[in-house]
């Protein structure tokens, strides 16, 4: 390593090591859960008050802390702080802006105590909630992929792969209502409906597919196999 990079590093962390622990009001007004990217959170916890992170599935983040209330946190490569939005009153986890002079943007709100995002509340087969919510991304983004239609498709399948049929359904249902013009989703909730044994909502499910496509030829053949019954 140069010398110059040496004394850099070292410099840092003597800083990170001199700074003082987290204080007890501190840790009480961040810890918390973040909304990042409509549907994901960024968990804010401490340990021997020490402040950690899971983001992405990665838990125990430990950001290098700057400041009182300044990290640096190498997994986004971005520097962190917690602000009050005058807006809203509502508090924030910010990124700071890399260029001196660039206005503050308040990026990821904390949640309320009991709020959760839209597919934990589907994990938790709370079906209202999960749609209210997935309709809220789709008005707001209809890109987000959050809301993509092979996404949810494939997160259907998953959960019938596990024979886990009534959350498939409601995937897929709540999968029909945001692409209400798409046969492939009807034809996929005929088939979770098939596979939890209930044949008459399969049926409807797969004539809608095939009155949005009248070529979707696994629709056609279900529902003539069962009219010959």
């Amino acid at each position: 390593m140069k010398p110059k990079f040496l004394y850099l590093f070292l410099f840092i962390i003597s800083i990170n090591c001199t700074k003082p622990t987290n204080s007890d009001a501190f840790i009480k007004n961040v810890t918390g859960r973040y909304l990042y990217d409509s549907d994901q959170v960024i968990e804010v916890y401490f340990k021997d008050k020490v402040l950690l992170l899971t983001w992405k599935g990665i838990k125990d983040i430990k950001p290098m802390k700057f400041d009182d209330d300044i990290f640096f946190v190498k997994e986004m490569n971005e520097k962190i702080t917690f602000k009050t939005n005058p807006q809203d009153q509502k508090e924030y986890l910010v990124l700071l802006p890399k260029e001196k002079g660039t206005e503050i943007t308040f990026n990821f709100k904390k949640l309320e105590e009991n709020e959760l995002t839209p597919s934990e509340y589907l994990a938790n087969d709370n079906y209202e909630e999960a749609l209210a919510g997935y309709i809220a991304i789709q008005q707001k983004d209809s890109l987000n992929i959050a809301v993509n239609e092979n996404e949810m498709n494939s997160l259907g399948y998953y959960h019938l792969g596990r024979n886990e049929t009534q959350k498939a359904i409601n995937v897929l249902k709540i999968n029909a209502v945001l692409h209400p013009n798409s046969d492939n989703v009807f034809d996929s909730l005929g088939e979770a409906y098939f596979k939890s044994g209930d044949t008459l909502q399969a049926i409807v499910n797969y004539k809608k597919a095939l009155a949005i496509d009248s070529g979707n030829r696994r629709a056609k053949n279900v529902i003539e196999r069962f009219d010959k019954k």
